[in-house]
């Protein structure tokens, strides 16, 4: 089961093992990690699940479609490695992948 650390805007950090094929927005939402509102449950339309994938793993990662791009656009302090974790699922290459938080969701 591979496993994620999220970690808050605060510092604090949370490490959760997550199956393959779940989101990074409902690991979140499932370990009860602050940070992450995810209005929209999921179907990439609020952009309440931003956050920012760890430089070391943004090349691992799948890239975003055209319409997560376009949500980003609206987030609060859009960085280069700016993601929807609704839009991230878990395999076991991604085993060890830390996700840091923004300070606030709009």
């Amino acid at each position: 089961m591979p496993t994620v650390t999220y970690v808050q805007a605060n510092g604090n950090s949370h490490e959760v093992n997550l199956d393959a094929g779940s989101s990074l927005m409902q690991g979140a939402v499932d370990n009860m990690i602050d940070g992450i509102l995810a209005e929209c449950g999921g179907s990439c339309s609020c952009a309440t699940c931003h956050c920012y994938i760890d430089e070391s793993w943004v090349d691992k990662i799948t890239p975003a479609s055209e319409m997560e791009k376009d949500l980003l656009t609206c987030v609060s302090e859009p960085k280069d490695n700016s993601r929807l974790s609704c839009q991230i699922r878990m395999t076991e290459a991604l085993d060890g992948l830390v996700v840091h938080l923004p300070v606030s969701q709009f």
